[in-house]
């Protein structure tokens, strides 16, 4: 983390070979001029890279992706990638980056000599932590052992696998573009080439039954992961199954299924450190981390999104959605849609939001130094959450209970006040 200097201070060097009058001015005003907050150090910075396109949409997915349909321009793509971030180096002057993950869409569907590029970019354009954890979505549909072998040899060093299931019947009624069998030999080169990888796992899928869970469940944890992400299918709006909805099961068989899986993966070792998130120990994502502590994250690439503290303010910033419209707007020099400060009274509910996924919870102190806000002025939300039995806390730990982990979206609204 970084020691904040008041803006009146802020005249030395704040990275090498670069002080704070080689920032343009107007970003200089924006974001260092005196605002309502008082920050006394900056969190760790992460940083997202979006890559929107796929072979197919996937009828439950919500995120910014558009099939490839032979429109998709690497170079062009990857070109508009550093014009933004050469754009975005002003905000973040001085920092280094912990984690990096490229996420989507696919970005599996990157060719080997384009993650390579994109690496070096970055490498070029940052300074990167050594220890650094740089993870890459991948789909089990665009595996091939080669690109993977160079892919690590690019400098990734962490892979999140879009599994979803094991069984083909499912995969087929989620739209996925693999089977099966095309899963399994997806682990089988990721875990050649890469010690440490996600397998992300989907469960109250359409007909899907308890036992069927437990075989995708078990087939996942024969494979030893280091980390698996486990999410309830949920209907999305403006997604295919919003307006065709599936039969999915019920909300008893869905708590069925989620009491199996936490039995299932508690047996085998694994620590449940959020939500939908289980890792071996000392596997847990430090990226995901970051996010649920309110950390800061620059998101560039089209429809990314950042999260970035200034000593008196902080930001959030949405890129273009439409790929044609990022690129453009990028290689015009400014990718940014939309930009605004945190309302000070949202802090409160913006930092619950997160941390409290986190089912050990945070240190006391890290609600005053993420949003520069004193503990005392959420009491009284913190007293009717203790009231409602839905945190337990005492002078080191804010941490939600078993009832406020089931009920969690209730323990969050708590800390949502009125305009």
């Amino acid at each position: 983390m970084i020691p904040i200097k008041p803006v009146s201070q802020l005249t030395g060097t704040v990275r090498p070979t670069t002080d704070i009058s080689q920032i343009p001015q107007d970003v200089a005003t924006k974001f260092l001029s005196p605002g309502s907050l008082n920050l006394s150090v900056l969190p760790p910075l992460s940083l997202y890279i979006h890559f929107p396109w796929c072979v197919r949409k996937c009828p439950y997915c919500d995120f910014n992706s558009h099939e490839v349909k032979g429109n998709f321009d690497e170079d062009a793509y990857l070109t508009a990638l550093r014009a933004d971030l050469e754009a975005s180096l002003p905000l973040i002057w001085g920092r280094k980056i912990y984690t990096v993950f490229i996420g989507g869409g696919t970005p599996s569907l990157m060719s080997a000599a384009g993650v390579d590029r994109l690496l070096s970019d970055i490498r070029t354009l940052l300074p990167i932590d050594g220890a650094a954890e740089i993870t890459l979505e991948a789909n089990p549909g665009t595996f091939e052992t080669e690109k993977f072998r160079s892919f690590r040899q690019s400098g990734i060093n962490r892979l999140s696998v879009g599994i979803q299931s094991f069984n083909s019947q499912h995969l087929a009624l989620l739209g996925r573009i693999h089977n099966g069998d095309d899963a399994k030999r997806a682990i089988d080169i990721a875990r050649t080439h890469f010690d440490n990888f996600n397998l992300d796992l989907m469960f109250a899928l359409p007909g899907q039954t308890l036992i069927e869970t437990q075989q995708d469940i078990d087939m996942a944890l024969s494979f030893a992961p280091p980390h698996l992400s486990l999410y309830h299918l949920t209907l999305e709006p403006n997604t295919y199954f919003a307006k065709y909805p599936p039969a999915i099961p019920d909300d008893d068989t869905s708590a069925e299924m989620q009491e199996l899986i936490h039995a299932k993966m508690a047996d085998a070792g694994y620590v449940n450190y959020e939500v939908s998130a289980y890792a071996q120990p000392g596997k847990a994502s430090r990226h995901n981390q970051n996010y649920w502590n309110f950390g800061d994250y620059l998101g560039i690439g089209a429809g990314a999104h950042s999260k970035l503290s200034f000593p008196h303010r902080i930001m959030r910033q949405a890129r273009f959605k439409q790929p044609k419209a990022f690129i453009e707007a990028s290689m015009a020099g400014n990718a940014v849609q939309e930009s605004n400060e945190i309302d000070a009274r949202d802090l409160p509910f913006e930092f619950m939001l997160n941390a409290l996924r986190l089912n050990q919870g945070f240190p006391v102190n890290l609600f005053q130094e993420r949003t520069g806000l004193l503990l005392n002025s959420i009491e009284k939300e913190l007293q009717l959450a203790e009231k409602k039995g839905l945190i337990q806390r005492d002078h080191q730990t804010i941490s939600p209970t078993p009832t406020g982990r089931l009920f969690l979206n209730d323990l969050q609204e708590i800390f949502l006040r009125d305009v």
